[in-house]
């Protein structure tokens, strides 16, 4: 991502943790229903065990729950 403008999105997937998401974003229910966020970065659950999904609520920790790691990406020649 170039820049910082405040109308830029960031996506931030933390080791074995949720997706943080900073900036504007539109979230909705899977019949559509708008969810409202309220704080200016969404913690987004990866693990499926929160009680609040589709927002974290910590329970990753308690599970254990664990990310594949990001493989490096390959130098070009």
């Amino acid at each position: 991502m170039t820049g910082s403008g405040k109308d830029e999105t960031l996506i931030v997937a933390c080791t074995d943790g949720p997706l943080l998401v900073r900036g504007p974003i539109r979230i909705e229910s899977s019949d559509g229903t708008p969810i409202t966020p309220t704080r200016r970065t969404v913690a987004l659950c990866r693990c499926g065990v929160s009680t609040i999904k589709p927002f974290c609520d910590g329970s990753h920790k308690l599970v254990h729950f664990h990310t594949e790691p990001v493989p490096e990406p390959e130098d070009a020649e």
